[in-house]
């Protein structure tokens, strides 16, 4: 199991460097100043990429005895990723109990049944994990939880595709936070190093003070 686990994650690590990792100088939805830049959705729409996101998401439910009724996260970056999971867990329902998706809106729909969740109506005490693509801060996380727990879901845990390392985890607590890859898993191979270590030069030339004399 843990063999297959591991194939599974490097492999999907092969396909976000090469389908959704960019490098260079990067500001992101925070603010802040950053030497790369991941869009997951080149990856959690690709096709292979849409199924080891979702079997890497199943694998750590069943690995981690989480007993979860439904999954869902913030549009947009969650949205392939818990439509994947739930067709994931009927087609390989011998492997997996099945999982219903939602969709957290970021706003309530203005008109008819006024929902924060789409596609799912959560019964009484619903057992729900809340994804999202990557976690920065993790505000737009904390966004969807609040609104899936307001919706009266019961969220039991938290994951990501990508942590970025930068206070997602801090925010979080709380809430078992079950990152499948991070940020120094997702930058660790020798040419994205080199290559990072050359832009984070460019930045300091760029970022000296500009001592030229002036008479």
């Amino acid at each position: 199991m843990e063999d297959s686990y591991t194939g599974l994650k490097q492999r999907l690590l092969q396909l976000l460097r090469v389908h959704s990792l960019q490098l260079g100088h990067f500001v992101l939805t925070s603010g802040k100043r950053s030497l790369y830049y991941f869009d997951s959705k080149f990856t959690t729409l690709h096709p292979e990429g849409a199924y080891l996101t979702a079997k890497l998401i199943l694998e750590t439910i069943n690995r981690e005895e989480l007993r979860i009724d439904a999954i869902g996260g913030l549009t947009l970056g969650a949205d392939p990723i818990v439509a994947a999971v739930a067709a994931v867990s009927h087609a390989e329902r011998e492997l997996y109990p099945p999982v219903s998706a939602f969709i957290v809106r970021k706003q309530p729909k203005g008109h008819g049944t006024k929902r924060l969740l789409e596609g799912y109506n959560p019964p009484p005490g619903a057992r729900v994990a809340i994804v999202d693509d990557v976690c920065t801060t993790g505000g737009s996380t904390l966004q969807a939880i609040e609104r899936a727990e307001q919706s009266g879901c019961h969220v039991e845990a938290v994951l990501c595709l990508v942590d970025r390392e930068e206070g997602g985890l801090e925010a979080l607590q709380g809430y078992r936070f079950l990152p499948l890859i991070r940020a120094a898993e997702l930058l660790d191979e020798p040419s994205i190093q080199a290559r990072l270590r050359e832009l984070e030069e460019t930045r300091k030339e760029t970022s000296k003070p500009n001592n030229t004399d002036h008479c």
